[in-house]
């Protein structure tokens, strides 16, 4: 997902630099905007240097790309930390007066701030007034957290630790509100070992060229996130994702449907739930050639196809009692049928114990783009949907894994 991070003028700026980093690990795009006053703790190369991306402060930097606008516009989630009182009084009253309080009065994407201050000021009922006007207008606030502050003072005020940080922000762009519970996730997949298939297969033709789709790994690898976030231990089978995993999580690359039915297969064994949302080939060439197949003079040439094994076919036979078989189905809808007849069809076929369908095409469903899903049970029938993020659509999708592991 895009997160938009804003990161205002307290010394607790630093630890959010570690925000930065867990973020980028997890696979997400971060953008940091620092306030001028915050670049007196923390500098603009850091920023830059940790998110990849430029760390600009001034509403007219880029003007023809109109950047105080299309920052606010393009998030995912937006995250404020540390966010002083001055801040948080910004916000309160509608201010426009740098790049930050422009992109906020843009976005429509949930906001998340986390204040960070001195005891005093935070108890002071003018800041506490502005944080339940921040609360009643749907700004997610993460409560500062109790210790040491600048010099010999101590209290509550503290911003909180990183990953409490990044917890409460999945937590909302995930459509969960900040609770007590600061990572904003039940542990319902505790103790659990969780094998996620994600990415696209590709099938040789020649030394050079292959057979593909566009999958590209996205929704598979959130639903890693997902599942560690809820105490799985998780496992993900790659086929040709470049994306990276998130600490913690195994992984294993594999480029074929060939590879990937072997590496499923092994892997599965100890799973206690197998996602298999990978785009793998129906199908593969006949013959592969070693070197590269010249252009014909003709300007025409066939292809031979032969199926390649139905991995989530044979995961459904061979399913061990208790153990469940989640399948995906990336539907364009034809003459022959809609979506979800299509989707219906296919999950009386396999099976499984759920199947995931979502329709796909150009700018749709592929890469880092907003995903709607319907969830059905192995008659075909829907028993969830979801729409938003990859991530927010990955935490419906276990959510629906742990109802049915519940009952």
């Amino acid at each position: 997902m895009r997160v938009l991070l804003g990161v205002t003028g307290g010394i607790a700026a630093y630890k959010v630099a570690i925000v930065v980093r867990r973020l980028r690990e997890d696979g997400h795009a971060v953008r940091v905007i620092p306030t001028l006053a915050s670049l007196n703790f923390v500098g603009r190369a850091t920023w830059e240097a940790l998110s990849g991306q430029p760390a600009t402060s001034d509403t007219f930097a880029n003007v023809p790309q109109v950047e105080h606008v299309r920052l606010g516009q393009s998030a995912d989630v937006v995250l404020v930390a540390p966010a002083t009182a001055d801040f948080l009084a910004t916000m309160v009253h509608g201010e426009a007066k740098d790049l930050l309080s422009n992109a906020l009065l843009v976005t429509r994407a949930p906001v998340v701030v986390a204040p960070a201050m001195h005891t005093e000021m935070w108890e002071h009922p003018a800041t506490q007034a502005n944080v339940a006007t921040l609360r009643e207008r749907g700004v997610h606030i993460i409560e500062p957290a109790s210790g040491r502050l600048t010099g010999a003072d101590s209290g509550p005020g503290r911003l909180p630790e990183p990953d409490d940080l990044v917890e409460a922000l999945y937590a909302v762009a995930s459509g969960t509100p900040v609770a007590d519970d600061p990572t904003g996730f039940g542990q319902d997949l505790a103790g659990l070992s969780v094998l996620i298939s994600a990415g696209g297969t590709r099938e040789p033709l020649d030394a050079v060229r292959f057979l593909g789709n566009r999958s590209s790994g996205h929704q598979g690898f959130a639903l890693a996130e997902a599942a560690r976030e809820r105490g799985a231990k998780v496992t993900v089978v790659a086929a040709n994702v470049v994306l990276p995993l998130g600490e913690g999580i195994g992984r294993i690359d594999v480029e074929t449907s060939a590879e990937m039915a072997d590496a499923v297969a092994t892997a599965s064994r100890d799973a206690d739930v197998v996602i298999m949302a990978a785009a793998v080939a129906d199908f593969r060439p006949a013959n592969v050639s070693a070197h590269k197949i010249k252009k014909p003079a003709s300007g025409e040439m066939s292809l031979t196809l032969v199926a390649t094994p139905d991995i989530l076919a044979g995961l459904v036979a061979g399913r061990r009692a208790g153990q469940i078989v989640v399948g995906f189905a990336a539907e364009t809808g034809d003459a022959d049928g809609t979506v979800a007849e299509h989707g219906a069809a296919k999950a009386r076929r396999k099976g499984a114990d759920l199947l995931v369908v979502n329709q796909v095409g150009e700018g749709l469903g592929f890469g880092d783009v907003p995903n709607t899903v319907t969830v059905l049970d192995h008659e075909g029938v829907p028993i969830a949907s979801a729409s938003g993020t990859k991530l927010a659509v990955a935490h419906a999708i276990v959510d629906t894994i742990a109802h049915l592991r519940a009952h």
